[in-house]
């Protein structure tokens, strides 16, 4: 096994992570945080998927979308937050 198999088998186990976190938990926070490891585990296979031997130059093609999708999940999971922020404040809100 080479090191891009094992790191691509890693990445796929965090995704299988994520999605059982995703699909199993209640709490919308713990969604969140789940689906942005199975985020994390996308771009770990797409890191290793750009592996070349040696005398061969990587794949900069995967590695600029791993980038673009991690500028892409930063600003989602701020929008995300924002949005469970607002509907927990308006759950717990007494007045209504």
């Amino acid at each position: 096994m080479t090191e891009a198999t094992i790191y691509g088998l890693a990445g796929l186990a965090v995704f299988g992570l994520g999605l059982m976190g995703v699909l199993g938990a209640a709490d919308r926070l713990r969604r969140l945080v789940a689906l942005n490891l199975c985020a994390g585990g996308a771009a770990m296979v797409l890191v290793a998927s750009s592996w070349r031997p040696p005398p061969a130059a990587p794949d900069p093609v995967p590695h600029a979308l791993v980038i673009t999708g991690i500028v892409v999940m930063v600003s989602a999971t701020a929008v995300a937050l924002a949005l469970i922020r607002r509907l927990y404040s308006l759950e717990t809100d007494t007045d209504a």
